[in-house]
């Protein structure tokens, strides 16, 4: 038994893993106390990690064509290919798509490939969807893209703001870390600002429902209502920005008074002013922004937005101050700092920067070569997709990610990936949405394989380290760049041997002329880090950049002295004139729709979707609507519902819910194909992009609701390999939902069953051994059990019928049913059994049912119930939902003088 300290895939935290890897198996993880981001604290999804390896469902083996192939002729395949289409049809005919999945150093070799070899600008990534608009304001703002703040500065603050953010779901050990630091320092506040009430209000001093899209006035009327209160740092202003008379004027013009930006973002004005009374009173403040705010027709201008309210206050540069963007991805951040993005070159240079393209060329050696580096930027990622639909591209290497499902307006991106000539994938999953569109299939290893780095959202690099042997022939997505620019003839400038001479470059890239000759000197620094050598990479420690020869540790914090990376010195305020979302409503698409994830989930749940207590929380795709909208509509709570939009449609279970402002409805991003066919959010999103940023919409669909009119409801387990086929996905609605040792379907058609039993024969295998039906009102239960063993279970009803599935999901592992069992299986419960209920906390598989009861016999208090049933004691996600459900059951509970009593 060994253990090995690594790093989480999931969000942009970047949370420290303490790995136990047995007999070859990695058999548990825990948070690593030791590391700077988590201290040892894991959401649900970090802990969960090791149920979600394994070979099943795994790449492992190089396709081409749909053929099996050695590694040579797939690597051979991949270079002619490639070549061939760049004879014909130039060297900007060939593009390529990654992730914030991939490490460094595969980041570092696919620029270097592509940009600097291959001669094609473009090169994007699937942070364009998240971040990009949080760079170009950052960019605009300070002259690089530069995060200032630290996770510290979240626990020094005297308020933090979170805009666009549901920190508790999304980046839940920050929200956790903000938490603790409000219980020791009673002074510290928290505001919400989300159209949304989310479970971050758990621990708000202040919530702001705004109307979506209104970011923009909201700050610009701070920075007017700073001004007209004498709440500048004019000394800071004047000393270190410019710009900033031109954005006080654009706020004044376009937000002059609290009553008319209380009308803009319909919202109370009071609270507004104590908003903004808050935040100008406080020099120590945070404001935190995510996907609520970059993914916007106008997300770069809410950036600055904000960015401008923090230089005019001088909250920047200081313990507990600044503007933070927080990243969706684990290396969104590692991306950005080698070039990822189509708009860069590599190591924080853009095509712009003075004298980059010379640099870089003459640091790769590629000044002799032809093609030589592009000289301007490529396509971003919506504009690379409507290359590929008009034919410009020809050839498409997809690394990590799946944009037959992220991109906006799906329909599209599918029908362009159709037509092109080459699609190259490098994936680990084997069934993916992308994977029926790629000419040649390459299996890359996964986490808990891959070795190398990837940088947080503080700007902190950490070691992800390899623990596991890829399955079958996957290779390293490093390895495989390499390998393809070898047979593209580029064997002296790819010939590494491992991921820490890749690092080396990269360090050695980031210190090559910065700042010589007058130009500014680049914040993206890790000089420090040249010549580690394999030894010190293995152990390389977490550490922020800039690492330099004067900073050696790394730096917790930027522009403290007050300059910037900008030609003066000086950071920039913007002229901000806020627009509204390009997509707009109408009598057609009345309703507002807001995208986004769940606690439980991750992207397009490839990982996720694998350890079975993470499908129980939300287990089906859903819609939350507010009553007034589901009224209008004529849909239910628990009902199914259809969302149609101009690109597509979206089917779902309606989730009733007053945390919805009228006339919006929210919708998660996971579900893809894989698991339903009606649920896709981003059919709903049209093509729409910040102008600045190339970011997507993605936030302000336009749709219209109405109720989906079924004539039965179904649930279906079927036993792991008892079919191939799934004839009932012909259904008007399905939802597939991973369990331990089954499959979980939810079925629901909009025509008649004349004949179950009928039915059941052309649907599964096997004769029905047991069965209760009643002709009166269709409902049916039945079940096949084939020597001794269940092989599936049906359900005809809605599912609000359906008894706790704990037992029978057992039921499928036993090597032979109890006559007991068997009885029981109609009822699907054992006698005496619990029903537990809906999954409240994850960690500890604690159901609704039971915390009910808990709270009714007198555990009235989130730790009562921890103490009683676990639940909350772990990463915390679940606390806002214990203590709403408190709130609900308290008048219902007895008092411990009642429970004596009755003891008596």
């Amino acid at each position: 038994m060994t253990q090995a300290k690594t790093i989480c895939p999931y969000c942009g935290v970047g949370c420290g893993v303490t790995a136990t890897v047995d007999a070859g198996t990695l058999s548990a993880v825990e948070g690593d106390r030791e590391h700077p981001a988590n201290y040892g604290r894991l959401c649900v999804k970090g802990s969960a990690l090791h149920e979600t390896l394994g070979n099943q469902g795994r790449l492992t083996h190089p396709r081409v064509d749909g053929v099996e192939v050695s590694w040579d002729t797939a690597l051979s395949t991949t270079a002619e290919r490639l070549n061939t289409l760049r004879a014909e049809h130039g060297n900007h005919s060939v593009a390529a798509y990654l992730s914030g999945q991939l490490l460094t150093e595969d980041y570092y070799v696919a620029n270097k490939l592509f940009k600097g070899f291959l001669g094609t600008p473009h090169l994007d990534t699937n942070s364009r969807l998240c971040m990009a608009s949080a760079v170009a304001g950052y960019k605009r703002a300070f002259g690089a893209d530069a995060v200032p703040c630290n996770y510290e500065d979240l626990e020094e603050a005297e308020l933090v703001v979170l805009v666009g953010s549901n920190l508790a779901w999304n980046h839940p050990v920050l929200y956790q870390r903000i938490k603790v630091a409000k219980e020791r320092n009673p002074l510290m506040r928290l505001v919400v600002i989300d159209p949304r009430v989310t479970d971050s209000c758990e621990i708000a001093d202040l919530y702001l429902g705004i109307k979506p899209g209104t970011d923009a006035y909201l700050f610009n009327g701070l920075l007017a209502w700073m001004a007209q209160r004498e709440k500048l740092d004019t000394r800071y202003l004047e000393r270190h920005t410019e710009g900033f008379e031109d954005a006080l004027a654009a706020a004044q013009q376009t937000a002059g008074s609290v009553a008319e930006v209380a009308a803009a973002c319909d919202v109370d004005p009071e609270r507004l002013e104590t908003f903004y009374y808050w935040f100008a009173s406080q020099l120590h403040v945070v404001t935190l922004y995510s996907q609520g705010v970059n993914q916007s027709a106008s997300g770069t201008d809410k950036c600055n937005a904000i960015i401008n309210c923090h230089l005019a206050g001088g909250k920047i540069g200081l313990p507990g101050a600044g503007p933070f963007s927080i990243t969706g991805q684990p290396n969104a951040m590692g991306g950005r700092e080698v070039g990822g993005l189509a708009n860069q070159l590599a190591a924080h240079m853009d095509y712009h920067t003075p004298g980059a393209l010379d640099l870089v060329s003459r640091f790769w050696a590629t000044d002799s070569l032809t093609p030589s580096l592009p000289e301007g930027p490529g396509y971003k990622a919506v504009e690379l997709f409507e290359a590929i639909e008009r034919g410009e591209i020809k050839a498409l290497w997809v690394m990590a990610t799946n944009p037959a499902i992220s991109l906006p307006d799906a329909a599209r991106v599918r029908a362009a990936l159709e037509k092109c000539p080459l699609v190259i994938v490098s994936e680990c999953a084997a069934h993916t949405d992308l994977l029926p569109y790629a000419d040649i299939v390459l299996p890359a290893s996964g986490w808990s394989e891959k070795d190398g780095t990837v940088t947080n959202s503080e700007r902190r690099i950490s070691r992800q380290r390899g623990m596991l042997p890829p399955p079958g022939e996957a290779r390293h997505d490093w390895w495989i760049i390499c390998e393809v620019a070898k047979r593209l003839g580029y064997a002296e400038a790819f010939n590494y041997a491992h991921p820490w001479e890749i690092f080396d470059e990269h360090a050695r890239l980031s210190a090559f002329e910065n700042g010589v000759e007058g130009s500014p000197k680049r914040v993206f620094d890790i000089s420090g880090l040249v010549g580690l050598g394999q030894e010190g990479y293995d152990t390389l420690a977490p550490i922020q950049w800039p690492v330099t020869v004067q900073a050696p540790h790394g730096t917790a914090r930027l522009f403290e002295e007050g300059e910037f990376a900008t030609a003066n010195g000086r950071a920039k305020l913007l002229a901000i004139h806020p627009q509204g979302p390009e997509q707009s409503l109408s009598a057609a698409y009345p309703l507002r729709l807001n995208t986004g994830r769940i606690r439980d989930q991750w992207h397009t749940m490839t990982r996720t979707a694998r350890s079975p207590r993470l499908m129980n929380h939300r287990a089906e795709p859903f819609m939350d609507v507010h009553p007034d909208d589901a009224h209008t509509a004529g849909v239910m709570d628990q009902g199914l519902a259809v969302l149609t939009a101009a690109k597509g449609e979206f089917r779902a279970r309606v989730r009733v819910s007053n945390a919805q402002r009228r006339g919006e409805i929210f919708v998660p991003i996971h579900w893809t194909d894989c698991f339903t066919q009606q649920a896709r959010s981003s059919a709903l999103i049209d093509s729409i992009t910040d102008p600045l940023s190339g970011q997507p919409e993605s936030k302000h669909g336009a749709v219209a609701l109405s109720p989906l009119a079924t004539e039965w409801q179904a649930t279906l387990l079927v036993a792991e390999g008892v079919t191939q086929s799934t004839p009932w996905c012909t259904s008007a609605y399905w939802a597939r939902i991973p369990m331990r040792g089954c499959q979980r379907w939810q079925l629901a058609n909009t025509q008649p069953v004349n004949d179950w039993l009928v039915q059941l024969k052309t649907w599964l295998p096997g004769d029905v051994s047991v069965v209760s039906q009643d002709p009166t009102n269709g409902r049916l239960r039945a079940a096949c059990v084939e020597n001794g063993q269940l092989r599936w279970w049906l359900m005809v009803g809605p599912p609000n019928e359906l008894p706790g599935l704990a037992w029978l999901e057992a039921r499928f592992s036993d090597e032979r049913l109890s006559d007991t069992h068997r009885r029981r299986l109609l009822a699907g419960c054992d006698d005496g059994a619990a029903d537990t209920g809906p999954v409240v906390c994850s960690c500890h598989q604690v159901g609704q049912t039971t915390i009910v009861n808990a709270i009714r016999e007198g555990d009235t208090s989130v730790e009562a119930l921890g103490a009683r049933l676990a639940c909350g004691t772990q990463c915390g996600s679940c606390i806002p939902e214990l203590k709403s459900l408190i709130e609900e059951e308290r008048p219902h509970a007895r008092t411990k003088q009642s429970l004596a009593t009755e003891v008596v």
